[in-house]
């Protein structure tokens, strides 16, 4: 019988978050801008002042997902927050009930850091993951429109 395990990710599991970063990546179209290394990936998530933190989620022993994430802040609750940056399960293994169990780790986290939100992001095309987090009880929030500043407008914009 299969057996699925949710882990802490640690500096020797950068290769596998930079592959499923990269698989993520060629799945959301954007390879191209995937900028992350291993290296970078050791120094920036497992630094001792590094915010960001990983799951992993293993199938039998094997690296299938990962979950990275991070804390954040809300002013009107004057709680913190835990923020999803990424989601992933390796094709091969979606239906499985991986990203239940990821998401579910996520949630046990938020509720022991006594976090008022556990919130994510996704693509409005990715119509197989809003109807997961959908069937789950997420809610979308359409009334908030992200916006996002890099590259040579961030720099252009702070040294003016």
């Amino acid at each position: 019988m299969s057996e699925l395990t949710i882990r802490v990710a640690t500096e020797n599991d950068a290769g596998t978050l930079f592959k499923f970063i990269k698989e993520l990546a060629i799945y959301e179209k954007a390879e191209h801008e995937v900028l992350a290394t291993e290296e970078t990936i050791k120094s920036s998530m497992f630094s001792d002042n590094s915010n960001v933190h990983a799951l992993i989620c293993e199938l039998d022993g094997v690296a299938i997902g990962s979950a990275i994430y991070f804390f954040n802040y809300s002013t009107w609750l004057a709680k913190p927050g835990l923020y999803l940056e990424d989601l992933y399960v390796s094709s091969g293994f979606r239906g499985k009930g991986a990203g239940i169990k990821l998401l579910k780790a996520l949630a046990n986290i938020a509720i022991e850091k006594e976090c008022a939100r556990f919130e994510w992001s996704c693509l409005d095309w990715n119509t197989p993951s809003r109807d997961f987090y959908a069937s789950i009880g997420a809610k979308d929030q359409p009334e908030w429109v992200s916006y996002r500043m890099v590259g040579d407008t961030l720099k252009d914009f702070a040294s003016k």
